[in-house]
C-alpha cells in the first residue's frame, strides 16, 4: 500500500539525512576503470544507535564477525567498506585485518575503534590487501556530496549503483532515511551477496530500530533470488544519529513509529528490487505476488519458491508461458493450498482459473513476457494474506560470466 506521507528525495542517498558524510577512493583492489572506487566510508558527526542483520551462511566473513560484535556492544559512528575482496576463508588473519581496517579508519576520523563497522565484498579466499588499506583509507575525503561515490565503491559485478532516500514528518520534524546497496550475483533468499547501509537522522530506541530493520529485511532482501547461491558476507546495517530532534521513537504501535517503519521498508524494498533487477546477465525483473494465502509466512515462502525456480527463470528468459512450472514451484513450497482454487495471472492476463488452464491468446502472453518487469500473480483463494518476492531470468550470459569469474 502506498503511503503518501513518505516523500522521495530527488537524487537521495546515504548523505541525505542530517549529519552524514561519505567518501570513497580507488586503491587498486579491483581492476582499474572509469570512475571506479573500491574503498568507501560513511560517517556520522555523532555516534549512532545501530542495528543490523547478517548472513545465515555457516561460513562467515571475519568482516561480518567484527561488525556483528560492534553492533551488539556499542554505537556505530562510521562504516568502512571495500569491494574486490571478501575477506572470507582466510583463517585468523581475516579478523586481524578487519580489526586493523577499523583501526585505520578510527584514527583517520578520530573516533573509537569500537564505533567502526567493517564490510567486505568480492572474491572468497583472498586476504585483504592491507598495504593498500593503510595507504588509501587515510586519503579518503568525506563530504555531504560523497554518497554517489560510496555507492560506486561497494560494487562488484553490478552494472549500476543502487541508492534512494525518503523524507517523512514526525512530531513536526523532518526525518530522512537514506539507503545504498550492492549485489547482482550469488543472490538467494536469506539475503544475498549484498551489502546495504541505511542512514537516518531519526531519534529512535535501539530495540525498536532492531525490530524495524528485522521486519524490513524479511519482506525485502530475504525475498530476492538471482541464482540460488547464498553468500558469506551479507550485511544490512541501519544507523540513526537522532539529529532530526523528533521525540524519541519507542513504541512500535505508535503512528509515528509505524510511519518511520514504513519509510525503512520502502528503502529496503526499492534496494532489494534493484538488486534482483541487476542480476548478472539479466535485463528483466520477475515479481511474484502470492495472494489469498492462509498465512503471511505461507505467502512469503511460496513467492520465494517461484522466483527461485530455475525452470521459472529459464521460462521467463525464453518468454515461454509454461504455467506448470509456476504452479509446480508453489506446490514445492509445501504450504497449505487447494489446487482446484488456484488462479494465475501473467502481467494481469489470466491463464489459469481454479487450477486448470483457460483459453488465452498465446502470443499476447509471449509479448507480455518481453516487458522489463514480468509479474506473476498467484491467488490461492483460501485466505487473505499476501506477499511478494523478486528474482531475475536465467540467461546464457550468466553462465558464461560465472564460468570464468576469477580468470
Amino acid at each position: 500500500m502506498m503511503n503518501n506521507k513518505i516523500k522521495v528525495i530527488e537524487n537521495g542517498n546515504v548523505c541525505s539525512p542530517k549529519g552524514f558524510t561519505s567518501g570513497s577512493i580507488f586503491s587498486g583492489i579491483k581492476s582499474p576503470g572509469q570512475d571506479k572506487k573500491d574503498i568507501g566510508i560513511i560517517f556520522s558527526e555523532i555516534p549512532c544507535i545501530s542495528a543490523g542483520t547478517f548472513t545465515q551462511n555457516s561460513i562467515v566473513s571475519p568482516s561480518v564477525s567484527w561488525t556483528r560484535n560492534i553492533i551488539n556492544s556499542g554505537n556505530v559512528q562510521a562504516i568502512v567498506a571495500n569491494s574486490g575482496c571478501a575477506n572470507t576463508a582466510v583463517g585468523i588473519q581475516g579478523l586481524k585485518d578487519a580489526e586493523e581496517m577499523a583501526n585505520i579508519t578510527s584514527k583517520k576520523l578520530n573516533i573509537n575503534i569500537n564505533s567502526v563497522a567493517v564490510a567486505s565484498t568480492g572474491i572468497i579466499g583472498v586476504e585483504l590487501p592491507m598495504a593498500l588499506m593503510r595507504k588509501y583509507i587515510p586519503k579518503i575525503e568525506l563530504s555531504s556530496n560523497g554518497g554517489k561515490g560510496f555507492a560506486n565503491s561497494i560494487l562488484t559485478t553490478d552494472k549500476r549503483t543502487k541508492e534512494i532516500a525518503f523524507s517523512i514528518k514526525i512530531h513536526n520534524k523532518e526525518v530522512k532515511v537514506g539507503g545504498v546497496a550492492k549485489g547482482s550475483g550469488m543472490i538467494h533468499p536469506n539475503m544475498a551477496t549484498m551489502l546495504s547501509f541505511i542512514t537516518t537522522d531519526a531519534d529512535i530506541d535501539k530495540i525498536a530500530l532492531q525490530e524495524i530493520i528485522k521486519s524490513a529485511v524479511k519482506k525485502s532482501f530475504n525475498q530476492i533470488s538471482v541464482d540460488g547461491d547464498q553468500s558469506t558476507n551479507d550485511t544490512v546495517l541501519i544507523i540513526a544519529n537522532g539529529l532530526a530532534n523528533n521525540n524519541k521513537l519507542k513504541d512500535l504501535s505508535s503512528e509515528e513509529t509505524k510511519l518511520f517503519s514504513d519509510a525503512v521498508q520502502k528503502v529496503c524494498t526499492f534496494l532489494a528490487k534493484e538488486i534482483a533487477r541487476d542480476g548478472e546477465g539479466n535485463n528483466r525483473l520477475i515479481e511474484t505476488e502470492i495472494v489469498g494465502a492462509k498465512t503471511t509466512k505461507d505467502a512469503l515462502l511460496a513467492s520465494r519458491y517461484v522466483v527461485s525456480s530455475n525452470l521459472v527463470k529459464t521460462a521467463v528468459y525464453g518468454r515461454d508461458p509454461n504455467w506448470g512450472r509456476i504452479i509446480g514451484a508453489v506446490g514445492a513450497s509445501q504450504i497449505d493450498l487447494n489446487e482446484s482454487k488456484i488462479d494465475i495471472f501473467v502481467n494481469d492476463i489470466q491463464i489459469v482459473a481454479e487450477g486448470v488452464a483457460i483459453s488465452y491468446n498465446h502470443q499476447s502472453i509471449v509479448i507480455a513476457m518481453g516487458e522489463e518487469v514480468i509479474r506473476f500473480k498467484i491467488n490461492l483463494n483460501i485466505g487473505d494474506k499476501s506477499a511478494k518476492a523478486w528474482g531475475s531470468e536465467l540467461t546464457e550470459e550468466y553462465v558464461i560470466f560465472n564460468s570464468a569469474y576469477t580468470t
